[in-house]
């Protein structure tokens, strides 16, 4: 079976996905009932950015949006883009740039225009039309541009079907019912942003399973463009477990370089790996996940340092180091000291999860850098296995535990002995 059909695969329901998340523990799970509770849920997170507002003059809020649309939306939207996004690449190979990074790809826009002629999609003026200016080469980024002003164009974009090899609309099995949840989402985001700005406080957008991602990261930029002109106030976060992770990175922080906003983002390794290696077995596609852990900190650290020089070179850039990892905090602070990247200049800031790792978040705070505690909160019986879920997941927690176990010893003992038990 060919690698592109697999892929599909990826993006299609199965006999055990509804508007739910199977076997998820580590992460928040939200169950669709109807537009009725997502707004629920959008008021819920309305408290949320009050109640950080009122706890700090710096906080964040973290969302969901399967909690501010219907999952099926967001997987049929994610396979949109991404048959679209691989028709590029498709014609990209075409002209000798398989496998190329994702910025160092780009098409000759002769070559391009013929190969559009020659499917059929587009005569020689009208992509003319769609690509303006002078130049002479087209990137992923010049291409996903036509899909977002698709309303402006004077027929439906056509990609050819992979099996049939028959031209047909992008958009076929995207209903206008979809075209009105998708204004939703973006009206309740927009409603969020609002107050988020209003109230002083920076909003996340948690990452979620692969096959939702797309079209979550898709709708976040697209919230980024509007409220991060001054300031970065909306944060995407990447999940750096998927072989994607830099080239996703890399893209957006190029875009917002084109289009002048600021780029903030929250860089975690992932919280779904056991239900992304299963479903990829069930579904027959290829694992989205780097093979090892030690090539999951290797994707961390290069992402990482592509976005601190962002900071250093264009200061338009924001980061949250999301790691309960000690070698990655050290990362950190070694390449912040090598670039000139000062704690006050508030442009990197790092996060641990309430409980957990407090030997790396007290120090941090006590050197003058910006650290904060992830709070989750809910129903016991939802929060529980969350956090038990974290403890398993963070590799060597109970070393770490240990450690902190005995750096508190060594604390109160020291104490004890200068007669300051009740002082610092």
């Amino acid at each position: 079976m060919g690698g592109a059909v697999k892929r599909e695969k990826r993006y299609r329901a199965h006999q055990g996905f509804g508007d739910y998340h199977g076997g998820v523990t580590g992460a928040h799970t939200y169950f669709y009932a109807d537009e009725a509770k997502c707004d629920q849920h959008m008021e819920t997170f309305l408290h949320c950015i009050d109640a950080s507002s009122g706890s700090s003059d710096d906080g964040f809020s973290a969302i969901k949006l399967t909690a501010l649309a219907r999952p099926q939306f967001l997987v049929r939207f994610s396979e949109v883009l991404v048959k679209w996004r691989r028709f590029f690449h498709q014609m990209a190979a075409e002209q000798g740039q398989a496998g190329w990074a994702v910025l160092d790809t780009k098409l000759e826009l002769e070559k391009l225009q013929e190969a559009l002629a020659n499917f059929g999609i587009a005569s020689k003026a009208e992509s003319q039309q769609w690509f303006t200016g002078t130049r002479s080469t087209v990137d992923l980024l010049d291409w996903n541009s036509l899909f977002d002003s698709r309303i402006k164009l004077s027929r439906p974009l056509l990609i050819p079907n992979r099996k049939t090899g028959q031209l047909e609309p992008l958009l076929s099995h995207f209903s206008e019912e979809e075209e009105l949840q998708m204004k939703r989402v973006l009206q309740r985001m927009d409603i969020l942003a609002k107050r988020a700005m209003e109230k002083g406080v920076r909003l996340m957008v948690d990452a979620e399973q692969s096959y939702f991602q797309p079209a979550i990261s898709h709708l976040t930029v697209e919230t980024q463009r509007r409220f991060n002109k001054s300031q970065p106030i909306i944060y995407n976060t990447y999940q750096c477990y998927l072989k994607e992770a830099y080239n996703n990175v890399t893209g957006d922080v190029e875009r917002s370089r084109r289009e002048g906003w600021h780029f903030g983002t929250k860089l975690v390794r992932g919280a779904y790996m056991e239900q992304e290696r299963e479903r990829a077995a069930q579904m027959g596609y290829e694992d989205p996940i780097n093979p090892t852990y030690e090539k999951t900190n290797e994707m961390y650290h290069r992402c990482l340092d592509y976005i601190l020089e962002e900071i250093k070179h264009s200061r338009k850039a924001s980061v949250m180091v999301a790691s309960h990892n000690e070698d990655t905090v050290k990362f950190t602070l070694r390449r912040m000291m090598e670039l000139g990247i000062h704690p006050s200049d508030k442009k990197v800031c790092f996060g641990q999860l309430l409980g957990m790792c407090d030997q790396i978040t007290f120090p941090l705070g006590q050197a003058g850098f910006p650290v904060y505690k992830y709070v989750p909160y809910g129903p016991v019986n939802e929060v529980l296995p969350y956090l038990s879920r974290r403890a398993q997941e963070n590799r060597g927690f109970m070393q770490r535990a240990n450690r902190e176990r005995d750096l508190l010893w060594k604390e109160v003992k020291r104490r004890l002995l200068t007669g300051n038990l009740f002082s610092h």
